[in-house]
């Protein structure tokens, strides 16, 4: 049976529940005065995007176009489910990517970015040139350079963790406090497999980095050299 947004969107409706959307909304953090919350925690949300997961990139879009914060979420998590899957066609895979980013001004939520930047943009993007990561990470739209580097995720999952610090550093003195809460938690993750790559990073940028994103950074570093990065 062929599956339509309209019916994502019943199905969301029927889930929403009015005492929830003050709590929803507080992970929204987009800025806009379009956006409506439907009181649809995220944890409802993902399950019930899977079972619409055969969505055309048409429907899809129609999801980006909504006004309401759970309906991109459900709309980008297709994309991941999508993505994510192994023997899907590289066409297809090509198609998502290209969605991702034509639709980036919906995709306007720290979120909305995590949920599918890592495969349906650094996925895509392990055997092929990754420059585009550089156009996005000095875009001036802060959901674009978050992109840039949660997108880098998928390199560091299959062990590279060159792009991720490359990234961060053109990202180091970012004024927007969600590019630099990335940075703190993707340099740590990329620190994990290489724990040198980090220290180095940190002792070249941390006088061009917030503490905050210092102090995450480091989190899982041994306490001397905490201290010594901290103390640059």
């Amino acid at each position: 049976m062929k599956v339509a947004a309209t019916d994502l969107v019943t199905a969301l409706e029927s889930a929403a529940d009015p005492s929830t959307v003050a709590y929803v909304a507080r992970f929204y953090k987009g800025g806009d005065h379009e956006t409506q919350v439907m009181g649809v925690p995220m944890p409802k949300v993902f399950p019930l995007a899977k079972q619409f997961a055969a969505l055309s990139l048409e429907e899809i879009e129609s999801l980006l176009e909504d006004t309401r914060y759970e309906v991109r979420m459900a709309a980008v998590s297709v994309m991941d489910f999508q993505a994510r899957q192994g023997k899907s066609d590289p066409a297809h895979r090509k198609a998502l990517f290209g969605l991702y980013l034509r639709r980036h001004d919906r995709i306007n939520n720290w979120d909305l970015v995590d949920r599918a930047a890592p495969h349906v943009i650094g996925a895509y993007l392990f055997d092929k040139d990754r420059s585009i990561l550089d156009q996005l990470a000095r875009s001036d739209d802060p959901h674009e350079r978050r992109t840039a580097l949660v997108s880098t995720h998928a390199f560091i999952k299959r062990g590279e963790v060159f792009d991720t610090f490359r990234v961060a550093e053109i990202l180091a003195e970012d004024e927007d406090a969600y590019v630099q809460r990335a940075i703190g938690s993707w340099v740590r993750e990329a620190g994990k497999r290489n724990e040198a790559a980090l220290v180095e990073f940190l002792s070249r940028n941390s006088h061009r980095l917030p503490r905050s994103t210092v102090t995450a950074a480091a989190k899982t570093l041994p306490e001397k050299i905490k201290v010594a990065v901290r103390g640059r």
